[in-house]
């Protein structure tokens, strides 16, 4: 079969398209095109069929995996694809780590440095219990994602594009920065002994509940990320579609509940938002997959991640 490749702009990419045999996958295809250009490796490449005028809906995007023949409507000796150019792309580990690695140094160096001489503050400094579980709880956070990454995680994605890794590293970063100068600030008010302790208490126990969800994730998944999507089921998956998401944004309201600072609950309410976005999304294709119809399970009916509010 013949598959003529152009660009949004329907420019051809490959000069008199591309000739592959009738069981050819779209990873084949993938390989042809990167031999061809030799710049566009496969994880680089996004196909997808063509945009009918008048249409409002999403391009199908082509998955590497599929017979190209599943993909042509009617006519099997011909098919045209769009591509695009993804970047400059690099693993989700690669991004995971960098993006974990700047609060895991910029936060205690806050805690042990004095650095506050630098915004004027020339007195002795007084560090409060709260300061330094703050900083050990802080620290046991990111360094247990750090090892998730590495030894934990699935992803069902190999790579991500290399402009993610500085929109994450500057998001995680500057919050990092922001939380850690106030917590540790010569002039930080603690809170009472006893709401300290209930707040890091439940914090290191919806840490705990989190590493547990990511370990019934990875069961979801092959050691290449493959499986597709599932009903996650067990623990707190059998209340909450995204009991990970949830267990992430109430581990941070114990540590806010032990600091009490603005920068903390800003953190908190904004990584909230961007993470019930993702349930929201994740909660729908899930519904939408596992229908009950054609023999496929039902979805049951869930929180989608924040109860008893979502």
């Amino acid at each position: 079969m013949r598959v003529t490749v152009v660009s949004r702009s329907g420019r051809e990419v490959i000069k008199g398209g591309v000739e592959l045999g009738d069981s050819a996958t779209v990873g084949d295809l993938q390989e042809v095109i990167y031999a061809r250009t030799k710049k566009y490796y496969p994880s680089r490449q996004r196909l997808t069929l063509p945009v009918q005028p008048g249409s409002i809906g999403r391009p199908v995007i082509l998955s590497s995996k599929k017979a190209l023949r599943g993909y042509c409507d009617g006519n099997e000796d011909n098919l045209t694809v769009v591509f695009k150019d993804l970047g400059i792309q690099v693993s989700y580990r690669i991004l995971f780590f960098w993006e974990y690695l700047g609060p895991l140094i910029i936060y205690p160096a806050f805690y042990y440095l004095p650095l506050y001489k630098y915004f004027g503050y020339e007195g002795e400094r007084v560090i409060h219990p709260a300061q330094t579980y703050a900083m050990y709880y802080w620290c046991f956070h990111y360094f247990k994602r750090i090892m998730e990454t590495f030894f934990i995680h699935r992803f069902s994605h190999a790579t991500s594009p290399l402009s993610n890794v500085f929109r994450n590293c500057a998001y995680y970063w500057t919050f990092g920065a922001y939380i850690a100068y106030y917590v540790n600030h010569p002039l930080y008010t603690p809170v009472s002994d006893l709401q300290m302790k209930i707040g890091f208490a439940f914090g290191i126990v919806c840490q705990v509940a989190n590493f547990y969800c990511h370990k019934l994730l990875r069961n979801l998944r092959g050691p290449e990320g493959s499986g597709g999507y599932q009903i996650p089921r067990g623990f707190l998956f059998n209340i909450v579609t995204c009991a990970n998401y949830t267990t992430e944004i109430y581990q941070w309201v114990g540590f806010n509940i032990a600091t009490q600072t603005v920068a903390g609950y800003v953190f908190n309410i904004v990584a909230a938002g961007i993470m019930t976005d993702w349930a929201l999304g994740k909660h729908r294709r899930l519904k939408k997959l596992f229908d009950g119809k054609d023999g496929r399970p039902k979805y049951p009916r869930r929180w989608v991640i924040l109860p008893p509010f979502l």
